[in-house]
């Protein structure tokens, strides 16, 4: 059995709320590690939060800098070298889903480079299973938590799919912020082998009201795109789900969006915000779309389809108005020009780092006064799919 089956192995047999502890007792038997810790990353995508016998007993570190917010950050591991010996410190991570990072200590002259190989073996079968786990025990859950969060947002981040992900065509990452309040606001994506299908929300009202809303029309979209059912279908459903419940009390404006991997053409349904803004050569400009009704706000809405094309190299943002229709402590909103000099800063950033920098600049010109509505940043790099040859017309 190779080391890494051997890693796998323990890992599979071990109750979810000792994954950590196996990991650990494996890394010091089989390649002489000192001692391990596992550090979380916060809702908020800001700190990174040790995994402890009981939450929020031990320090967090920044999620941006130090060797763990490094680590994070680049998602490579970044060897740190002490008199005292040396600590590796590992992404842990799942097809581009940062979920935290996997510091191991060595005394001084018992780590060699030959031990990286299964170190980086170890944090992403860890990673894996922590995924598994998450639906048998809450250890993991509740270490990601720098603060209790309330009932609205503990339903919201239930419903999503993951804050990132990668694959050869593309690269994605969201962040809903207040993290730890957000009520309406909520993104999912879902890929096969020829597609993939991107929806961002934006629904009314607040509280579990509007918790509740986001998770029926989520649910509904879910459920006719599992059914096989094109993309207007999928939006009437949703629809006709929402009127059904609320009969137009409450409704979500949605963007619902189909890829094709090989062609880069997208089908489009836009149901109200959110808006959509793409940055190509140093560019960056509003898609524009035709503006349908929000989910739910009358019976039986038809829905048509748009179309346009991404091309190698373009970067889309999907923004909720509590981006776009933010104002500063002047009353100045946050105006076009801001958003295109933010989006020109963060360019050099993979997007599973653009939504958290977007709305660190969204809190400044707020000037520290508390956001009166929930905000929502998707980020999508097109890459499109090797070996095809994009039509540029």
């Amino acid at each position: 059995m190779t080391e890494g089956n051997a890693v796998e192995r323990a890992l599979r047999d071990a109750a979810p709320h000792r994954l950590f502890e196996t990991v650990r007792d494996v890394l010091s038997r089989e390649h002489g590690a000192r001692s391990a810790e596992l550090l979380m990353a916060d809702y908020a995508s800001a700190r990174l939060q040790p995994v402890t016998a009981q939450p929020f007993t031990a320090e967090s570190v920044s999620a941006y800098n130090g060797p763990e917010g490094r680590a994070f950050g680049s998602q490579e591991p970044h060897v740190v070298t002490q008199e005292d010996g040396v600590t590796v410190h590992l992404p842990v991570s799942v097809r581009g889903d940062r979920l935290g990072v996997l510091s191991v200590h060595y005394a001084a002259g018992a780590y060699g480079p030959g031990l990286l190989g299964p170190l980086r073996d170890a944090a992403a079968a860890l990673a894996h299973e922590i995924l598994v786990a998450d639906r048998d025990t809450d250890v993991f859950l509740m270490a990601r938590r720098a603060r209790r969060l309330t009932l609205a947002a503990e339903m919201q981040w239930q419903l999503l799919p993951g804050r990132s992900c990668s694959r050869p065509e593309y690269d994605l990452g969201g962040q809903l912020e207040p993290a730890y309040a957000v009520f309406g606001d909520s993104f999912d994506w879902s890929a096969s082998a020829d597609h993939l299908t991107l929806t961002v929300n934006n629904g009314m009202g607040e509280g579990i009201d509007a918790a509740l809303l986001t998770s029926l029309a989520v649910s509904a979209l879910r459920n006719a795109r599992r059914a096989g059912l094109d993309l207007a279908d999928q939006a009437s459903l949703a629809d006709q789900a929402l009127y059904g419940q609320y009969q137009g009390r409450l409704h979500l404006a949605m963007l619902l969006l189909r890829f094709s991997l090989d062609t880069g053409e997208v089908d489009v349904i836009d149901a109200g915000s959110p808006r959509l803004w793409r940055l190509r050569g140093g560019a960056v400009e509003q898609v524009p779309l035709e503006a349908q009704l929000p989910l739910g706000m009358f019976e039986d809405t038809v829905y048509t389809v748009q179309r346009f094309r991404v091309l190698p190299g373009d970067r889309l943002f999907f923004l909720s108005d509590g981006v776009y229709d933010v104002l500063s402590p002047a009353g100045d909103p946050y105006s076009r020009h801001a958003l295109a000099r933010a989006v020109m800063n963060t360019r050099l950033l993979p997007p599973s780092q653009v939504p958290r920098a977007l709305l660190e600049e969204l809190a400044a010109h707020r000037g520290g006064i508390e956001a009166a509505d929930d905000a929502m940043v998707v980020c999508l790099d097109w890459h499109g799919r090797p070996g095809t040859e994009p039509d540029r017309s």
